[in-house]
């Protein structure tokens, strides 16, 4: 397996002081609602509001002081972006960031904030990971994937590392973990840090409807890539394939996938402001949207949920919220 239990370990010993452990929580509004005992873990509380801090800063913080010299490429719809402009910023490097033009304005205000410089491409014509590997070659940057990364997959593998721990101080054993997934570099992580406490858990991914590559690509046995053209607010979970290094991970570690509607994944958002109080971006929802929407057998079982990002436009946020009235 590329990236074991041990790397995790290590990854959460790295960020010891550096990423928020962001706590566990329950809900007896969402326990009634689903018929099961839910941890939620926000990573909406992390630094720079999503979990990308953590594999970002477990990238970056092994550079070597050449490296550093150098500064590091990323291309990101937004919360890699901002993870990685943090850790640069705590590292000391210069980061450049492959954004696509219309991503959320606060994702894009937010990484500008943290220093980073921003190379805009149009999703629909254009390859970031072209552009981004191009920048590489001229400039002697680093290139810091979004997922498909050894490093990357163990550093957010401390969310699981942590709700396996924090569960099992709690007296409970986590039967089910619902994570969203894009190239699957939480998802995996998540499996492997959360199955050093529990072993036997099922772990399944939530991905928005046309950008369900890695939910059809286990079903297959093969990696399948999304058709063109599709479209969701879910921004941070629209990668085209699972990645080489994520789907072997993924087919030995993970459950059937979860799939979920746009109007599902509004309604979590929804069910996040009013009874959790916490503002979940749509692609930080689906894992929650799935569990709502009775995707996974929930009677008599203690299940966790990751909500991995919060950065959601106002004005895009109060649109889903005015959905309710």
């Amino acid at each position: 397996m590329a990236v074991t239990g041990a790397d995790v370990e290590a990854a959460a010993e790295l960020l010891a002081g550096k990423a928020v452990a962001t706590p566990l929580i329950t809900n007896a509004a969402l326990d009634a609602a689903v018929g099961a005992r839910v941890l939620l873990k926000p990573e909406v509380l992390q630094r720079t509001g999503s979990f990308k801090f953590r594999g970002a800063y477990n990238r970056l913080g092994r550079l070597t002081a050449e490296e550093r010299a150098r500064g590091v490429v990323a291309w990101s719809s937004g919360n890699h972006a901002q993870g990685v402009a943090e850790a640069a910023r705590l590292v000391g490097t210069r980061a450049t960031i492959v954004m696509p033009a219309d991503a959320p304005a606060i994702k894009v205000a937010g990484t500008r904030a943290l220093g980073a410089e921003i190379v805009f491409y149009d999703r629909l014509t254009e390859d970031r990971e072209v552009i981004g590997r191009d920048l590489c070659a001229r400039t002697g940057a680093v290139l810091v994937p979004s997922y498909d990364d050894v490093h990357i997959i163990a550093g957010q593998g401390t969310v699981g590392l942590e709700i396996g721990r924090q569960a099992a101080a709690l007296g409970l054993t986590v039967d089910a973990c619902l994570v969203n997934c894009s190239g699957g570099g939480l998802a995996t992580g998540t499996a492997l840090g959360l199955k050093q406490t529990f072993p036997q858990v099922s772990v399944h991914t939530a991905e928005p409807e046309g950008f369900d590559d890695m939910a059809r690509s286990l079903a297959a046995g093969e990696r399948v890539a999304n058709a063109s053209g599709g479209k969701s607010s879910c921004d941070a979970l629209l990668a085209p394939i699972p990645g080489t290094i994520t789907f072997p991970l993924a087919q030995a570690l993970l459950g059937p996938g979860l799939v979920v509607t746009e109007a599902e994944v509004r309604a979590a958002m929804r069910f996040a402001a009013a009874n959790l109080k916490l503002v979940v971006e749509p692609g930080g929802a689906a894992a929650l949207a799935a569990l709502l929407a009775g995707k996974v057998e929930t009677a008599g079982r203690t299940i966790a949920v990751v909500l991995s990002g919060g950065n959601v436009d106002p004005a895009f946020y109060a649109e889903v919220l005015a959905e309710a009235a």
